[in-house]
């Protein structure tokens, strides 16, 4: 098939396109730039910006299905400020049907998030929930997944922790965490998502389902931070920050150019990313079998 991967020059598109060439699809990555170097040999690239309906087209042609992958960080505040998730995330995803439905694509895979909600506490929620709707409402047969955080070589998941301590206690030995890290995640590693994402370009089963994805542990933040350090033989002291304290902090230092969280980020903090429903069985994949955080970074060199 032939296959447009929307934001695959991206930490998670570089690892789908080389899951959908290993299976024999002619891929295309398409993002703002793109950029070959972290793409096997033969993906072509193509230029597009999701917020430029006119800029997509083109490469849309001809494709038998389009993976729509382009999101922003959900732990950090874009630049340009909150309604940033809007902008990419729900009016992008409307040029992606667009241009999906005008080039007669006949399947879109839209990355989602655990929790979409156009009721969502956060900016990010809400405009994933937005984007679904979008996604539903087309004409086109669709697949939806939504993942807890992701893991892997390219992503910013567990320097996220390191740059929690830059924030909050640059310079000193003690490590507080907001809530006392009680905030859980079930971080899934790249490596388990993509075959999933792969699948639901190829099988016709999942067209019309939505799949809520979470790895095989669930961990709170203070767990994940003591395991990063961990792995690299470090010894870190936790302190508690209560979670009021820490939205007074992020409020003022959110207004600080430059500063890379704000009150929309730590509502974040607020809640779990976690889901007692983890349809990865719907691939034929075991949780057991999963690759969990702890083993990912003892494989770090």
């Amino acid at each position: 098939m032939e296959v447009l991967v929307v934001g695959g020059s991206g930490f998670i598109g570089t690892h789908l396109c080389d899951e959908l060439q290993s299976r024999g699809h002619s891929v295309t990555a398409m993002s703002r730039s793109p950029g070959s170097e972290n793409l096997p040999d033969g993906v072509e690239t193509a230029v597009g910006d999701v917020t430029d309906y006119e800029s997509l087209t083109e490469a849309f042609d001809g494709k038998d299905v389009v993976v729509n992958l382009v999101a922003l960080s959900p732990l950090f505040e874009p630049k340009g400020g909150n309604k940033m998730h809007d902008i990419v995330h729900w009016q992008g995803t409307e040029n992606v049907v667009k241009a999906a439905e005008a080039n007669d694509v006949s399947r879109l895979v839209q990355m989602s998030a655990l929790g979409a909600d156009t009721e969502g506490d956060t900016a990010y929620i809400r405009s994933k929930g937005h984007a679904e709707h979008a996604v539903e409402s087309s004409g086109l047969d669709w697949v939806i997944f939504r993942p807890s955080v992701v893991f892997g070589d390219g992503g910013e998941f567990v320097s996220f922790t390191k740059r929690l301590k830059g924030m909050f206690a640059p310079g000193v030995p003690l490590y507080p965490l907001p809530g006392n890290g009680k905030t859980r995640f079930q971080p899934i590693w790249v490596g388990d998502l993509v075959p999933m994402l792969a699948d639901a370009v190829e099988d016709d089963d999942h067209v019309g389902k939505t799949y809520t994805i979470g790895g095989p542990e669930k961990l709170d933040l203070r767990q994940i931070t003591e395991m990063v350090y961990d792995a690299e033989g470090k010894s870190i002291s936790i302190v508690p920050l209560p979670m009021a304290l820490a939205g007074v902090g992020l409020s003022v230092l959110g207004a600080v150019p430059g500063f890379p969280m704000g009150k929309d980020q730590y509502r974040s903090l607020k809640f779990d990313n976690t889901t007692d429903d983890n349809d990865v069985g719907a691939f034929g994949v075991e949780v057991d079998s999963m690759k969990t955080l702890r083993t990912y970074l003892s494989e770090r060199p």
